[in-house]
């Protein structure tokens, strides 16, 4: 984990002047989430990078915690907030394996471009399951590049060695939407732009 956040750290700023890849994508990725917001919800975000996607959401719901393994990351969100006049989002830097979360105390999960660079997806969503309340959201948008680049097994464990890229795992659409069936989630909503894009999902728990 060290090594990945002191990676993001090197990126940071490189990263928060980065233009969106697909803004239309994002924009539809954006509003979609909103139909599942209410004003009274607490909600989380992991790995949330320079802070946009939270800032933007803030009007829609109570509050938003948002938490990043690179402090470098966390200082421009917080000032990219402080700038904007957000005062209900909270940036940490912290992992999603070290936060301290009460079970079923939150309404909604945010895991954005983030399950692909983690040691393992599958506990990390059971762990996202547990935080929620019943009837909660977990919104993700996931590349898979298990469906279009199995290659990356092989070059980025190489590419990580020589510090050039972070952990990234390599897994298929079928082997995400398997990890969150089996943590107990159903999916509500589904989309991917294209082929070779990321795949972005709403899945609920249980009432």
């Amino acid at each position: 984990m060290y090594q990945e956040a002191r990676f993001w750290d090197r990126h940071a700023e490189g990263y928060s002047k980065r233009p969106i890849a697909d803004e239309a994508a994002y924009q539809k990725k954006l509003k979609v989430t909103r139909e599942y917001f209410r004003p009274d919800m607490e909600v989380l975000e992991f790995g949330c990078g320079t802070g946009s996607t939270a800032i933007s959401h803030a009007p829609f719901v109570k509050h938003i915690r948002a938490t990043d393994i690179s402090s470098k990351m966390i200082d421009i969100a917080r000032r990219k907030a402080e700038a904007e006049k957000i005062d209900n989002v909270t940036f940490e830097a912290v992992a999603i394996d070290d936060i301290d979360i009460s079970d079923q105390s939150l309404d909604a999960v945010l895991g954005l471009s983030i399950l692909h660079l983690l040691e393992d997806k599958s506990e990390i969503i059971g762990r996202v399951h547990r935080m929620l309340k019943p009837g909660g959201i977990f919104v993700t948008s996931t590349p898979c590049l298990g469906d279009t680049m199995k290659f990356f097994k092989i070059i980025g464990p190489v590419g990580r060695f020589l510090r050039l890229l972070p952990l990234v795992k390599v897994f298929t659409k079928k082997e995400l939407e398997d990890s969150l069936t089996d943590a107990g989630f159903e999916i509500s909503y589904q989309w991917q732009p294209g082929k070779g894009k990321a795949v972005f999902i709403v899945a609920q728990k249980a009432q």
